[in-house]
């Protein structure tokens, strides 16, 4: 045999002898939540996170069967970042084994239990498609199942937790029943405003004023870095002059806000102009007198909401109206 035949043969070999690449780098839906690490030798099987949801944690043993899955009876209502992740654990794995390592693993990092049960104890068919997600696999009267809730409380809001553990059928292509654990992690925190704002009408501005001596307009869109007013703006601006007709004494600052992308400088400025810019349209397309209107700008001065996301910058993009 010649040498590169012989070197061709070695890698014949070699290259049966290795799995291939993507067997040795599976890759998964997600990832662990930053709170609790995997059960040693789990795969991630499934996969969820919303940002703010409800969420029926479930506390106690579950006889009737729920007309939607995933809402337990009895059950806490939570809100808050919601994630689920379904793991298959290692085929040697009970179910008492997993119970027990997220057990002790929870009250180790300080959560409290509030609820733990076993087999009928939590209840039958009823307890599992009350606690486990739409899954191919868990579509059987299970008696061999485990699960534990429980909280910490935190200064920031509390983190609630449910781990369901059971055994399912084995696959067509496995070589044995299999223990899926689904770990459900609820974050309390009260929901981010802010997606959605409805321009207030000539009479709530009006009442606004009135109780506080202002009005937040979020109906006024510019260019974007510019003072240009937007074809989209006309409704607001409708309804200040509106304000402004019917309250024939009422004298008004235009105050442009921004949110802290950029320079302070340049937002102090940028603002100013914007406020402008509605203070000209007022005066030039609806024949406002100019001594009724000033504009100033604050820039990132003044927020309504945090900077650290879109949601509260959002808030902190408008123009009030202040009574002078």
């Amino acid at each position: 045999m010649s040498a590169a035949l012989r070197a061709a043969a070695w890698l014949l070999l070699l290259l049966a002898a290795c799995p291939a690449r993507s067997a040795l780098a599976k890759e998964e839906p997600g990832q662990d939540h930053p709170l609790i690490s995997r059960y040693a030798g789990a795969e991630i099987d499934s996969y969820d996170r919303r940002e703010f949801d409800e969420f029926f944690l479930a506390n106690g043993k579950v006889t009737k069967f729920p007309k939607k899955r995933g809402q337990a009876e009895p059950a806490l209502r939570l809100e808050g970042a919601v994630t689920e992740i379904v793991y298959a654990l290692p085929y040697e794995t009970s179910t008492f084994m997993a119970f027990r390592n997220y057990e002790q693993a929870l009250a180790g990092a300080g959560f409290e239990t509030l609820f733990a049960c076993a087999g009928v104890e939590c209840g039958k068919r009823e307890f599992n498609h009350a606690v486990m997600p739409v899954h191919p696999r868990m579509n059987e009267k299970f008696a061999d199942q485990r699960y534990i809730a429980a909280r910490l409380a935190r200064a920031r809001g509390d983190v609630y937790v449910g781990v369901y553990i059971v055994r399912a059928p084995r696959g067509s292509a496995e070589p044995a029943d299999r223990v899926f654990a689904r770990v459900a992690v609820v974050e309390l925190a009260p929901m981010k405003g802010g997606a959605v704002q409805v321009n207030p009408d000539a009479e709530a501005m009006a009442r606004s004023i009135t109780d506080t001596g202002r009005v937040a307009l979020y109906g006024i869109y510019f260019s974007t870095d510019s003072a240009k007013l937007e074809a989209q703006s006309q409704d607001a601006l409708d309804k200040i002059a509106e304000l402004l007709r019917r309250q024939a004494q009422l004298n008004l600052v235009i105050v442009g806000h921004t949110d802290t992308q950029g320079a302070l400088d340049y937002n102090m400025k940028l603002s100013g102009e914007r406020a402008e810019a509605v203070r000209r349209a007022l005066v030039e397309r609806y024949g406002i007198q100019p001594a009724r209107l000033s504009a100033w700008g604050a820039g990132f001065l003044a927020p309504v909401a945090s900077n650290r996301d879109e949601p509260g910058r959002a808030l902190n993009r408008r123009v009030e109206l202040v009574e002078r």
